[in-house]
């Protein structure tokens, strides 16, 4: 019985990192939505979905920041990590 009890005891952690994780990004989300900065947004976003590892998800979104706010920093900045993603596949 010890053993299952260690079993459900990792289950739970496990389970609460996700929610926090899924919190913080939550969080991390509102904040840029109440500035001015065009683009910042899905940047942060995308380098959320880099450290998930989903980087079809992070290429889309820089994609998007390139094309609707071109010639902005946020642009450039997605434009550097579009060639990083890309070298990398």
């Amino acid at each position: 019985m010890t053993h299952l009890n260690a079993v459900i005891d990792n289950f739970k952690g496990a389970c609460m990192k996700k929610y926090l994780w899924i919190l913080l990004f939550i969080c991390c989300s509102a904040l840029p939505a109440c500035s001015n900065d065009p683009g910042r947004q899905q940047i942060e976003i995308a380098q959320f979905e880099e450290k998930q590892n989903n980087k079809e998800h992070a290429i889309k979104l820089y994609e998007e920041v390139v094309s609707k706010y071109a010639g902005s920093p946020n642009a450039k900045l997605a434009q550097e990590r579009l060639n990083a993603l890309k070298e990398d596949k």
